[in-house]
């Protein structure tokens, strides 16, 4: 029995110097410092956006007839760069040409009116002055008894006559006249609307559709060409709003076609929507180049990255190194003074890595690049070599 009681307290022993061997080695390993990588603060870094878009340009017309009729010629197709003014598409004008050369032949018949009238005036004001004349002579001679009563009343009669005359012949001369110019303004209005059917080039442009052929019957509007100002070309790109808030005006930004993934284009933001996209909940950004592509292609696919400012010098911590982020702040693990921290930090500028930059450390504190193992405020550590 006693025996057993020795073997027993052996036992015992034994068990309580393992435990106090195994609690002595932990406090040993929790002791000693854990290595950990930090994040070194950065210099120059380049705080961007990224969206996509297509190729659009500004200034884009459906150009069509004011009229209604035949196509008659189309002496454009698509890709052809046209000046201002450039003769594009015509109707057939042949009825109207006929009706503007009738309308001449009336300005021509009117202003022959217009002469034969003004001879009519010229005649009865000769015929008017000389009536009054033989008058004034006979009313003159009249008291003397030179010459009868009768004759005197004749001659006041003859003048009467000859200014009635004159009255009615200067009033058809406006009546002439007027006519001439109806005339003229018919033939005008017949002139413009033989200009409605040529259709020229509104501005210098690039022709980008072509939507009829000759011999086809048009609708008054109904579009033939769509032609775009090249200068206006630029990039509708999307952003989301979320990274939006800091874009403005002028802004640099690089362009990728998808045609050309390897050769990026420099540009500027030229223009922000008012209106963002409702349902994506993206802000319409318009970048134009600094250069336009000497081919361009509306609707192509395009990556735009736009610079909205360079931090001279800062701690920039990726996303997965958070113990915690909500608006506008966040959690980082620091090391500082050889022993781990907690610390909350204010973010800023967010990088397209996902970063964040942080302020608010404290003096000579660094932030660990990943999150520790295991999460022990105060537990030794080293900078990892």
């Amino acid at each position: 029995m006693r025996a057993d009681r020795r073997t027993l307290g052996r036992a015992a022993l034994a068990v309580l110097l393992l435990a106090l061997a195994g609690g002595a080695a932990g406090w040993v390993f929790l002791l000693r410092p854990v290595s950990v990588a930090l994040l070194a603060p950065r210099e120059g870094v380049t705080v961007q956006v990224f969206g996509l878009g297509t190729v659009e340009a500004r200034v884009s017309s459906r150009l069509g007839f004011k009229l209604a009729g035949v196509l008659g010629e189309l002496r454009v197709d698509v890709g052809d760069r046209v000046p201002a003014g450039t003769l594009l598409a015509r109707l057939d004008d042949r009825e109207q040409a006929a009706r503007l050369a009738r309308a001449r032949a009336a300005v021509a018949q009117a202003e022959a009116g217009v002469a034969r009238a003004s001879a009519v005036v010229t005649r009865t004001d000769a015929v008017e002055a000389n009536a009054a004349r033989t008058d004034a002579r006979r009313q003159a001679l009249l008291p003397g008894r030179d010459v009868s009563a009768e004759a005197a009343d004749t001659a006041r009669a003859a003048l009467q006559i000859a200014r009635a005359d004159g009255a009615v012949a200067h009033a058809d001369l406006a009546v002439a006249r007027a006519a001439a110019d109806d005339a003229r303004a018919n033939a005008e209005l017949e002139a413009v609307t033989l200009d409605l059917h040529r259709l020229a080039a509104p501005f210098d442009g690039l022709v980008t559709a072509r939507s009829r052929e000759p011999g086809t019957a048009l609708a008054a509007g109904e579009p033939v060409l769509t032609l775009v100002d090249p200068a206006t070309i630029w990039v509708l790109a999307y952003i989301d709003e979320s990274r939006s808030g800091a874009v403005r005006v002028g802004q640099p930004a690089q362009i990728v076609l998808r045609s050309a993934p390897g050769h990026p284009l420099p540009g500027h933001v030229a223009r922000i929507e008012i209106e963002s996209d409702r349902v994506n909940e993206e802000r319409r950004i318009q970048v134009a180049f600094d250069r336009i592509p000497a081919d361009p292609h509306l609707g192509e696919q395009a990556e735009v990255t736009i610079t909205t400012a360079t931090v001279p010098r800062g701690v920039f911590v990726p996303e997965a190194a958070f113990d915690g982020l909500r608006a506008g702040h966040g959690t980082v693990w620091t090391l500082e003074d050889g022993r781990l921290a907690r610390r909350e930090v204010s973010l800023g500028a967010h990088l397209l890595d996902g970063s964040f930059q942080v302020t608010g450390l404290p003096a000579g504190a660094r932030v660990l690049a990943t999150l520790p193992a295991r999460r022990w405020v105060g537990r030794p550590a080293r900078a990892a070599p």
